[in-house]
């Protein structure tokens, strides 16, 4: 298997990988406790990064080890990102840098479902060679909540003990799975779901096609959903469920069915179809029941949602029945997955289930 067909489990389909990003876009406030931290000689051997997936983790660790390990100036988190040592992290040929992320399965050419003890061991040599370049060494785990607990106690010891100069980036998009002894030993930078300007100008930057606006909404802020959605034709799929309950409770079978074949389509490198509608009639289901108790959401993720999602969601009993329903298919999608469900039957059936849920 050549270099170029290794997947890379911590870099989102459709999107460049974050070392590669050249800048920090919506997350000041992070930046800036890192900074402050940085200039008062208080920087932490161990750093937890968490928030909502997607929302700049890994970028953020990337610049923190590109400042790391090139001596960046104390008053912002930028580094040249034609200098050598920025050059060498961005091809991972950097000897005082060890990225630590789910491996691939030599057997099957598959990545494993979680980081295992193996990798985690190899943090003790790295940390312990000798620094032809200076005495730091950085290493970024990424993500830190997919280890399973042998590797979970093997970073424990890391960081109980750490050698001198070593830095450990921890990305964590569901922090509460990792050992609380590994989060009390970490400072944690907490990044927040991005703003619309914010995630518009990242989008620009990243070549991404689509009304930024209605990426955020959809997206949750998350630029990496964004990404995902935009190469799929999420908004595309997300306007036919939103038409779908234009006419509610009547419901075009067509429709449904067009869905459904899209759902059957195959997996590829950009993602798997079915995962993807079931993550869109999540979402309209989550926000209809959001719309119940709080109005209409702004922006729109489709043309046309507000009115549709306040003809079906007018009181806070029908927040509580399109709840209800988010869950009870949620839970359905998964159960189907497990089993090995036909997907289209799969997605007929959850959509044509719909149209008998009562609005109020």
């Amino acid at each position: 298997m050549s270099d170029e067909d290794i997947p890379e489990p911590d870099r989102a389909p459709g999107a460049p990988h974050p070392r590669e990003a050249s800048q920090v876009l919506g997350q000041d406030q992070a930046v800036a406790d890192f900074l402050g931290a940085a200039r008062a000689d208080r920087l932490h051997h161990g750093w937890l990064l968490t928030g909502p997936r997607g929302t700049g983790k890994a970028t953020l660790a990337w610049a923190l080890a590109k400042w790391l390990l090139s001596g960046g100036a104390p008053d912002r988190l930028w580094t040249d990102p034609e200098a050598p040592v920025v050059r060498r992290i961005r091809a991972l040929s950097e000897p005082r840098l060890m990225l630590v992320r789910r491996p691939v399965d030599e057997k099957t050419g598959r990545i494993r479902t979680e980081i295992t003890v193996d990798e985690i061991r190899r943090l003790q040599s790295f940390f312990h060679m000798s620094a032809a370049e200076g005495g730091r060494r950085v290493a970024i785990i990424d993500a830190a909540d997919e280890m399973n607990l042998a590797a979970a106690n093997a970073l424990l010891k890391q960081l109980e003990e750490p050698p001198k100069g070593a830095v450990l980036i921890l990305v964590a998009h569901q922090p509460g799975r990792l050992l609380p002894t590994i989060r009390s030993r970490c400072r944690e930078l907490r990044l927040l779901p991005l703003a619309p300007d914010g995630m518009a100008a990242i989008l620009r930057d990243l070549g991404i096609e689509g009304d930024p606006a209605r990426l955020a909404a959809l997206s949750g802020g998350s630029v990496g959903e964004a990404v995902r959605l935009a190469g799929q034709g999420g908004l595309d799929l997300y306007q036919a469920i939103v038409r779908l309950f234009a006419d509610y409770p009547r419901i075009d079978r067509r429709a449904v069915a067009a869905l459904a074949d899209t759902a059957a389509g195959r997996p590829s490198a950009d993602g798997d179809p079915f995962d993807l509608i079931v993550t869109l009639i999540d979402r309209f289901l989550t926000r209809a029941a959001r719309a119940g108790l709080l109005g209409p959401p702004y922006p729109e993720a489709a043309e046309g949602e507000a009115e549709v999602l306040a003809r079906i969601a007018p009181d806070q009993r029908a927040a509580q029945l399109w709840a209800a329903a988010q869950a009870e298919l949620s839970a359905r999608a998964r159960l189907g997955r497990a089993v090995n469900l036909d997907p289209s039957a799969l997605v007929m059936d959850m959509l044509i289930g719909l149209a008998n849920q009562p609005a109020s």
